[in-house]
């Protein structure tokens, strides 16, 4: 009987052993799962105070993100910038002036898997001048802040007219910018005018554009105040997007055109809307756009008549630059009267704010 409880016993034995020996391997600890981050956002809005409770108007946020295990982070402010980092402890400027309510998001990465946080930020960002020409000081205009393009050829449009740098063409006299179009001959060309433009001096993402101008009269000429992609040269027209703020054609008196070329709405497709004033060759008045991430909007004397949605996927979320130009006849412009001798495109002041 003895004997047969040992036989018995044995292969009990050996079934625990052989459970032992693969629970340990040879040992070692069994592996741990995955811990996953414990996110915690802190936002300090700078100037925070009981009377500002959306901070100074600076725009600053200070951020602390702390996590048990992430290794980086990728932010989304929600205002069209994003960043990728390493550490939890940044800070970012918001740039839209007002006092407006940003969505952000995080994403933590611990080497295998991304966990994601969410906060609402209300903040005021004062409005600033970041950048202007008042058309001040008589002579040519500023050439730290004003190039030119030069030439004829039409310019995509069959306009008749070249471009120049002369001062019969373009010239600061009295506090004002004058663009005059010409009638004569001029190296081969029929006509002569003038386009400035910002490009390789000044460029900058979103913002308030305000131009105050007269516009030129007579048929067939097309006054332009207008912004173009900074990375026209690499990518080309339309990818690298464009905002015309204000246009006019002398045919279609005190009619104003708002347009936005872009892939797919370019050239007589663009998005845009017009709208109808009185005055517009005898007056000044104030022609702007105010740009942001999710929109972009067209006035006329502070007067709201265009709203464009914006959104990540269309060019318009990079430096821009400022052109303004007369041009005259072409596609759009249309038939010149025969009886134009001369015009002239008056503009007042040129003012950008953040």
């Amino acid at each position: 009987m003895e004997i047969f409880k040992k036989i018995l016993a044995l292969p009990m034995l050996l079934f625990v052993a052989l459970l032992s020996c693969s629970s340990s391997e040879n040992g070692s600890e069994p592996p741990k799962k995955n811990t996953e981050p414990d996110l915690v956002i802190n936002a300090e809005v700078v100037g925070t105070t009981t009377q500002l409770p959306n901070g100074n108007g600076s725009g600053i946020v200070n951020f602390k993100i702390s996590s048990n295990s992430a290794t980086s982070f990728k932010i989304v402010f929600g205002d069209g910038e994003t960043l990728e980092t390493t550490t939890g402890t940044f800070s970012h400027t918001y740039s839209a002036s007002g006092t407006k309510t940003f969505d952000m998001q995080v994403s933590a990465f611990n080497g295998v898997k991304y966990f994601n946080a969410t906060k609402s930020i209300t903040i005021f960002v004062a409005s600033a001048q970041i950048w202007a020409d008042e058309f001040d000081v008589d002579g040519a205009p500023n050439s730290e802040k004003w190039g030119y393009d030069l030439g004829a050829g039409g310019w995509g449009n069959n306009e008749p007219q070249y471009y120049t740098n002369r001062p019969e063409n373009v010239i600061v006299k009295g506090g004002v910018l004058k663009i005059n179009t010409i009638k004569e001959n001029y190296l081969g060309s029929t006509y002569t005018s003038a386009r400035l433009l910002t490009a390789g001096k000044f460029a900058f993402k979103y913002g308030k554009v305000e131009f105050r101008a007269k516009l030129p009269a007579g048929a067939g000429t097309w006054p332009a105040l207008w912004m173009l992609g900074d990375n026209i040269k690499t990518v080309g027209w339309p990818a690298c997007g464009e905002i015309d703020v204000m246009e006019h054609v002398g045919n279609q008196l005190n009619k104003i055109y708002a347009t936005l070329h872009h892939p797919g709405h370019s050239g007589a497709n663009g998005d845009g809307l017009t709208k109808m004033i009185s005055n517009a060759t005898s007056e000044f008045h104030i022609y702007s756009v105010d740009w942001r991430a999710d929109t972009i909007k067209f006035y006329i004397d502070n007067n709201l008549f265009y709203t464009f949605s914006n959104s990540a996927n269309l060019p318009f979320n990079q430096n821009f630059f400022i052109i303004i130009n007369c041009a005259i006849g072409g596609n759009f412009g249309g038939n010149i009267d025969p009886n134009f001798t001369s015009s002239t495109f008056e503009i007042d002041y040129v003012r950008v704010y953040n």
